[in-house]
Parts: structure tokens; sequence; C-alpha cells
């Protein structure tokens, strides 16, 4: 099941807010820039619903004083753009960060530093959107940007090459994302002090990017070391330290440390409850990981009951038509499937399947995950001919939208192959495990699984199948090392 991946400001993957030059004096103006630092205030506290009637009137109030192409209205767009796309609003935004960006353009040349931050933005919300191929070029072109107006050892370049990797990261892309990353790690340790926070962000990412190609011995000390710059430099309570935390245990999970893993997750919640109050988007965060940590502990009630809470929380502040809405919606279908409550699990699957093709397309990473799980639980009930068309379509898309060696592509294989082993399909099976395997994710269970049907079968030789779950084992043994 699909876990919710962090993005908050220690990830190097968060929206750039432009800076607001002054508006000149006016009363109006004036009014525009208070309601401005409230819209940041309510940003900060996650009231998103109260902050975008805000940040309408201070588009409104400029466009009337300075004209519809200021760079202060520039400015507002921008902030309502963020708005809208924290919500799941992709349409109402991209036009607005679209008009940001000509308006920048026009009044600093296009090699400004404002322009780079818009071309970032841009790139944030087709990223979001699983629009890799559209968001690359932006990225590269900030990057080049930062580049030439501050130098390429500059702290405000680490940032954008953590972007730019970032985006190779979601995508699979291991190998080009890692030498930006660590390209970012020696800018910053160059150039700032060795107990700075952004060194703390980078080590993280870089950790992050291990973690997600299961090199755990590698990824932990870095993890480490970003949590320790991190609590020195704010205390052990700040928010920041909650997602290092978060991150931290999430390897852990990975693992299968649960024991490691759960006074980590309880930590990271009780910060988030003290720092933001009980019903905070990002206490949602911490309620949804803490409850998949018990799901995969077979603590289904527990797992369900914190998945009911965070649903409550982020229904609250983003309606029911929000991506994360959806992720969530997944995630508690996934606990009653686990319980064996099928006629629970399914509507909520469904709904999240709904959600996120309204919201974000049907050619996106996450909508072929919620085809996969809805595939699952058919398969569950051993209703192959609803599940195979799901897993099929699940495949297709993530093989056209991510890295081919990306895990996800991976787990669509292994989950197809799966299925046809439970159908006697063992030819079709042992063809996609073999092809999982080849891609650095050998499902070890499914793998020797498919074998022993093989050999009952008469489709291989003991001898052969003998050969091949050794090398399953000693694989599974190496990567666990």
């Amino acid at each position: 099941m699909q876990h919710m991946r962090l993005l908050a400001a220690i990830t190097g993957l968060a929206i750039v807010f432009v800076a607001m030059p002054s508006a000149g004096s006016g009363q109006s103006l004036k009014k525009a820039e208070i309601l401005h630092k409230k819209v940041s205030e309510l940003y900060d506290a996650g009231k998103y619903d109260e902050a975008l009637p805000l940040a309408q009137q201070v588009l409104s109030i400029r466009e009337k004083a300075l004209g519809p192409n200021h760079p202060d209205v520039a400015a507002s767009l921008n902030s309502l753009a963020l708005l809208y796309q924290d919500q799941g609003h992709y349409v109402d935004a991209e036009p607005l960060y679209k008009r940001s960006l000509a308006i920048y353009e026009k009044a600093f040349g296009s090699n400004h530093r404002n322009v780079a931050a818009l071309l970032n933005n841009l790139a944030e919300i087709y990223r979001d959107q699983g629009r890799y191929a559209d968001a690359e070029p932006l990225y590269k072109r900030s990057l080049a940007i930062w580049e030439r107006s501050l130098g390429r050892n500059h702290p405000d370049v680490a940032a954008s090459l953590n972007n730019l990797a970032g985006l190779y990261q979601a995508q699979g892309r291991y190998a080009d994302a890692e030498p930006l990353f660590r390209r970012s790690l020696a800018v910053r340790e160059k150039s700032l002090h060795p107990g700075h926070p952004n060194i703390a962000e980078s080590l993280h990412n870089l950790a992050a990017l291990y973690k997600d190609q299961g090199h755990y011995v590698d990824a932990e000390p870095l993890y480490k070391r970003s949590l320790a710059i991190l609590e020195k430099s704010f205390g052990p309570d700040h928010p920041r330290v909650a997602t290092s935390l978060n991150d931290l245990a999430e390897m852990y999970r990975d693992q299968g440390r649960y024991a490691h893993a759960e006074p980590l997750y309880k930590r990271s919640l009780a910060i988030k409850e003290k720092s933001f109050g009980p019903d905070h988007p990002k206490v949602a965060i911490s309620l949804n990981n803490l409850a998949l940590l018990y799901q995969d502990q077979g603590r289904n009630v527990d797992a369900a009951r914190l998945f009911k809470r965070s649903l409550a929380i982020r229904k609250k502040f983003f309606g029911p038509d929000h991506p994360d809405f959806a992720r969530l919606l997944n995630n508690l279908a996934g606990s009653y499937q686990a319980q064996g409550r099928y006629a629970d699990a399914e509507p909520l699957f469904k709904q999240s399947l709904a959600i996120r093709e309204r919201s974000l397309g049907p050619d996106h990473p996450d909508f072929a995950n919620s085809l996969n799980n809805l595939a699952g639980l058919y398969q569950a009930q051993r209703r192959y001919a609803d599940a195979e068309p799901l897993f099929r379509r699940s495949l297709a898309i993530r093989e056209k939208s991510l890295h081919p060696g990306h895990p996800r592509v991976a787990r669509s294989l292994n989950d197809l192959a799966e299925m046809y082993r439970k159908q006697g399909r063992v030819a079709e099976a042992l063809r996609l495990v073999r092809t999982a395997a080849d891609m650095g994710f050998d499902r070890r269970d499914t793998h020797l699984a498919v074998l022993t049907a093989a050999v009952t079968t008469s489709f291989i030789p003991d001898t052969d199948a003998f050969s091949e779950s050794y090398k399953v084992a000693q694989r599974v043994v190496s990567s666990a090392a």
C-alpha cells in the first residue's frame, strides 16, 4: 500500500515564495500589504480557506492601483496560485503562475532571479501533476538563471539543484538524481557553516534517495546526521525536527524495524500537535504514517482509527476532491482490506480512484496506484477478470510516466505475476518476476512461489528452479546487508 510521502521544507522541494518589492504609498496599497502578511500567516497555519479570499482581495487592490502588469501584481498572482496548488486546484493555479511569469519577464527580462523563482513554481505544479516532461525544462532553465546570476557555488543554486534532483528521483531516475544531490550538498558544505540547517536538508535528500533504492546502510547515517543538525539548530521540539524524525521512522518501517520506527513516529506526531494544534494538515500526515506502521504490524483496528482522524482533518482543510484526501481514502480502504472487510474497502478505493482521475488526470502515477490497489482488492476476492485489466492499465501508466527501473514498475510486474500464478498461468508469471528481478526489485515470496508452481506443472526442471531459487535468496541477503 502506498504511503504518504512528505514534501515539507526539509525535502528541498518546497515552493518558492517570490519576494514582494514595496508597492509605494497610498491607503489601498498599505491595506494590501497588511492583508498579504495575514495571508502568509494563514498559509503557515494551514488555514488555506481563510487565506484564499484575502489573497484574492490583495490581487484586486493591486491590479486596480497599479495596473495589470506591475511586478507587485505578479507577486500577488504567485501567492494566489500557491494557495490553489496546495489545495489541489491545479487548473486554477497554472494560468496564474503563467501570467505572473510573463509579467516578470516583461518587467525584468528573461534572466532575472524572480523569473527563475516563477519557473521553479510552475515546474512544481507540473511535477505535482506527474507532468514530468513539462517540468524538467523549467527546472533546468531556472537553475541556469541562478547559476548565471549568482555563480555555480551559491546556496540558492544548491536549492535549485535539489529541486531538479527531486524531479529525477520522483521518476526513478536515480543515477541522474544522485550527482545533483551530491553537488548541492558540496556547495552547501563549502559555503555554509557545518551546522547549517540547509546542510541537513541536503543530507536528508541524499538519504531519501538511497532509501528509495533500498540502500539503507548508506541512508541511515545521513538521516541521523541531518536530524542531529536540526535538533542542535532548532531544538528538539521544532517542526523540522518532526519531519526528520518521521522520515527516519519511514526507513525503519520499510526495513520492518517496527520497534525502532514507532517511538520516532510518536515523537514526530507529538511535536506537530504541540506546534500546530491537533487538527492541522501536518498532524494528519503524521497520523497517516503511524497508521501505516500499525497496519504493517497487523494492528488494523488501531490503524483504522488513525486513518479516520487523518481523513477528517484533510477533508476539513482541503475538501473531498484533493489528491491528498484521495491518498487517505486509499489507505483507509487498505486497512479495511487487511481486515477482510472487502465490502467496506471497495467504495473507498473507487472514490480515491475517481478523485485522482479528476484532479491529476488518467496518466498520473498516483492514478496508477489507485488502479493497482483496486485490482489488488479484486485479486484478494479471486475476481481475476475484474483485476487483470486494472493491473495492466496501472502497469502501462507506470511504464509511460516513470523511469523503466522505477520500483513501482517492478511492483506492477510482481503483482500481475502473483495473480497469474494463482490462475495457473505459470509461463506469464515467470516472465514477469524475472523481469522485475532483472530491474533489481526481486519480491522473494512471489518469485519463489512462481518457481514452485513452475516445477509442479513441469514447466521448468527441478535443477533450474533450484539454481534460480538460490540466486533469489542471495539477492535478498545482499540487499538486506
